[in-house]
């Protein structure tokens, strides 16, 4: 192969440099080329343009780029060779390559370059030489917040090299040569691989996994690490399930705690132990009835069968078990053999744990409207004949007639006298009765509306009209809360006395009756159930009842009340129930054929219309409160609704006692305090005092 190579040096025309640069390669019989550069003191510009001529590639340089090189190869290059020494002496003097997407090339300053269009690269195609290129690599077992900063050492920051670390993703991303970055991957890889630490499980037949993993820590923590490397301190979790103990770290201090938990796990010189469990949330006397149970189903599927009596299979297999609660410390004592011990502690910590309440407000709304209209007349003859109706608001003229003959009648007094045996006489004076108004007041004490009555001679006649209107709307918002699977009944009202029986004395004389208190009011029963999720089964027992009036016989009460079982998300409102009524009833009483008069028919006839409608809606919400915070919250905002209606009223005053201040709830507090005692207030008005005199 024949090449020919030329030295260039200062001061050539441009004509001489053009030349050199084709003179720079020489041709071979085999049609490869293969160049043998040579610039010594060449403007960088003109060298880049030699390349990009050589090479026939479009080069773009930033106008940032200056300066002279100097450069010689004294063997013959290839065409990738020469394209990597092009690379070179511009890494060399500060400058980098940029290779575009359309084959044009950019000649930037190397700190510009990391802005650039560089190529992102992997495994498969990682670049070469001084190429820039751009490589994300993730690491698996350290932290790239710690390597981040290691990696920088090897980086010339202020050049066109960048490592950056994303900790969501726990990868590094780096820019720079392609020869720095394989460089860089390569001591990540190193590292990250230092960092891998095993994990090993030892399950333990004797002692409890949850009392080995508390005395190696305080082993450990007694020793104290010093300067010992994090890496080299063993981590060890406790798996409860299945009583083994979890280590991880490196291999030396992995085995010396293995083989520590070995030697602790040794089965005990009796045949069983005692522990006492002290419960957080759950009551020990109903956990006992549970935990005899596990235990009996433990004794007799290892006796072979769970038909077997508990009792027997206790005796034959030496495994005697007592539980037992104290009510004063709310624990459990339980003497067991350590395999069941550790089944009964694992139910105990799972029962054991703290329950959600649930936040339960009802809504109860009733509309209530009621309209009614009577008119009727009445007439009545002396001698006999006329009308008289009876029913609603009427009030029958013969009772009112009745009333008035007796009241009418006044009867005489009379005189007597009486001899005496001794001489003389008695006499006796009976004066007149009064007037009886007591027929006339039970027909008027019906009485609802306007009566007009007038006689004339032996006709008598009686107009009665009443129109009644009657509007309520009732709105109770009862809310309590309870625990989870835990029954609450709420009650605001009162107890009335109602007649269950009667029993007459001797001769129909003091008669003995039997009384039995009834509750009237607003009732609210429910037993909530927090199911997977946000789910809540409520069962609901919902009573509103009222006094409505009373007969002859008792009392009469207005009664809604709902039963039902419902699902409901958490804070969702639903509806329990509702009815909407309305009643219209039109009554008439008449004379026939003479109350079908037009016009003068009312004087034959009483007609009443009555007219009620009613709207009753029941709604629910059911709130599930996990933690204090909760809860606090939800108590904050009822204690200031009552704080505000308190202030309202106070603010109003009360009617003929306008400097009377009224009792309000002082303002929310987390740590809400009794009322100081006697001898504290006491002891606060004399320090007053006191403050008082020494101002004057």
């Amino acid at each position: 192969m024949k090449s020919g190579f030329f030295s260039r040096h200062k001061g050539r025309t441009l004509a001489s440099l053009l030349l050199a640069g084709l003179l720079s390669f020489a041709v071979a019989a085999d049609s490869d080329v293969k160049y043998s550069p040579n610039f010594k003191g060449t403007d960088i510009n003109e060298f880049i343009n030699i390349v990009g001529m050589n090479l026939k590639k479009t080069i773009i340089v930033d106008p940032q780029v200056r300066g002279r090189i100097n450069v010689r190869s004294y063997d013959m290059l290839t065409e990738d060779q020469y394209y990597q020494f092009f690379l070179n002496v511009l890494e060399v003097y500060g400058f980098a390559v940029v290779e575009m997407d359309s084959g044009i090339i950019k000649v930037v300053r190397n700190k510009d370059a990391k802005t650039s269009n560089i190529p992102v690269v992997g495994d498969e195609n990682p670049g070469y030489g001084d190429e820039m290129v751009t490589r994300v690599v993730p690491v698996r077992n350290v932290s790239v917040r710690d390597l981040a900063p290691l990696l920088r050492q090897f980086v010339n920051q202020a050049g066109g090299g960048h490592v950056v670390n994303y900790d969501p993703s726990n990868v590094i991303m780096m820019t720079g040569s392609a020869a720095l970055v394989a460089r860089l991957v390569d001591i990540i890889q190193r590292v990250d691989k230092a960092g891998d630490q095993e994990l090993e499980i030892l399950k333990l037949n004797f002692a409890s996994a949850g009392e080995i993993v508390r005395i190696l820590e305080s082993i450990y923590r007694s020793q104290g690490r010093g300067e010992q490397p994090d890496f080299l301190v063993p981590k060890i979790v406790a798996d409860e399930r299945t009583n083994s103990v979890i280590v991880s770290g490196e291999a030396q201090a992995r085995q010396r705690v293995i083989e520590l938990a070995r030697r602790l796990d040794a089965e005990l010189q009796t045949s069983g132990n005692t522990r006492v469990i002290y419960l957080k949330y759950a009551k020990a006397d109903e956990l006992v009835p549970v935990l005899k149970g596990v235990s009996d189903s433990i004794v007799a599927e290892v006796q072979g069968g769970q038909g077997a009596n508990p009792q027997t299979a206790r005796r034959s297999t030496g495994r005697e078990i007592s539980i037992e609660a104290h009510a004063d410390s709310n624990s459990l004592v339980i003497t067991a053999q350590p395999d069941m011990m550790r089944s009964l502690e694992e139910v105990v910590r799972q029962l054991d744990i703290r329950r959600a309440q649930v936040l339960v407000e009802a809504i109860i709304v009733e509309v209530f409207e009621g309209d009614g209209t009577d008119f009727g007349v009445q007439w009545l003859n002396k001698n006999g004949g006329g009308t008289n109706f009876t029913g609603g608001n009427t009030i029958p003229i013969l009772n009112i007639a009745a009333g008035a003959a007796q009241a009418s009648q006044i009867t005489k007094g009379t005189t007597q006298t009486v001899a005496n045996p001794s001489g003389g006489s008695t006499t006796t004076s009976t004066p007149d009765s009064n007037r009886d108004y007591s027929g006339l007041a039970d027909a008027l004490q019906g009485l609802n509306g306007a009566l007009l009555g007038f006689y004339n001679g032996n006709w008598a006649a009686i107009l009665q009209a009443v129109r009644s209107s009657t509007n309520s709307n009732v709105l109770a918002t009862p809310h309590i809360t309870t625990m989870d699977n835990q029954e609450a009944f709420f009650l605001v009202g009162q107890e009335v006395p109602v007649i269950t029986g009667s029993t007459t004395g001797s001769n129909n004389t003091n008669p003995f009756q039997q009384v039995q208190r009834q509750e009237v009011g607003i009732k609210l029963k429910v037993t909530p159930q927090i199911n997977e999720g946000n789910a809540v089964q409520l069962i609901i027992e919902q009573e509103v009842s009222s006094i409505s009036g009373a007969t002859a016989v008792d009392i009469i009460t207005n009664k809604r009340e709902i039963r039902t079982t419902v699902m409901t998300d958490d804070g969702a409102t639903i509806v329990l129930g509702g009815l909407i009524d309305e009643d219209v009833q039109e009554s008439e009483s008449k004379v026939p054929l003479l109350g079908d008069i037009p016009v003068l028919g009312h004087l034959f006839k009483s007609t009443s219309v009555t007219k009620r409608k009613r709207n009753l809606m029941v709604f629910i919400k059911a709130t599930i409160v996990r933690d204090g915070t909760a809860i606090s919250g939800i108590s904050k905002q009822k204690y200031n609704f009552i704080r505000a209606e308190q202030l309202k009223r106070d603010a109003e005053g009360i009617r003929l006692m306008p400097n009377t201040s009224q009792a309000v709830l002082p303002e929310w507090d987390e740590s809400l305090k009794l009322p100081p005692s006697f001898e504290q207030y006491m002891e606060q008005q004399n320090q007053q005092q006191d403050e008082g005199k020494k101002q004057q």
